[in-house]
């Protein structure tokens, strides 16, 4: 009975040690973004570069999910300090979003919608 109870005990915190890795990771409609945010945490566009000649948000800085060396590039911001993520409608930036939890991010947002969700908003763009 004992060991039935620490086998039980112990799925279970290993359970909620594994759900508390993603939890560093929120998913918020890009609608809901404020430009202000930008002055303060990094706002990462991670399309292509020339996606983001097109037409991009405000502050936005553009480092390309798909790009070898993006683990590189991202590396070089702050791990504890909110970071916002989005691309044309939410898929990459839900892939960056896995990626930097993986490499120790604490405050991840995915602005998911994306660059679409936001123009089709009315909202701000910068070319």
């Amino acid at each position: 009975m004992r060991y039935l109870l620490y086998v039980i005990v112990l799925g279970c915190g290993f359970i909620l040690f594994s759900n508390q890795a993603n939890a560093q990771v929120k998913t918020k409609p890009i609608e809901e973004y404020k430009l202000k945010k930008a002055d303060k945490f990094p706002l990462i566009d991670v399309r292509t570069p020339d996606e983001y000649r097109e037409g991009h948000l405000p502050n936005a800085e553009n480092v390309n999910v798909l790009d070898e060396a993006f683990v590189e590039k991202i590396q070089a911001y702050n791990k504890r300090k909110r970071i916002y993520l989005y691309c044309r409608s939410g898929g990459r930036s839900l892939r960056a979003s896995k990626i930097l939890d993986s490499l120790g991010f604490k405050k991840v947002i995915n602005l998911d919608g994306g660059f679409n969700a936001w123009s089709e908003a009315g909202k701000k763009i910068e070319n």
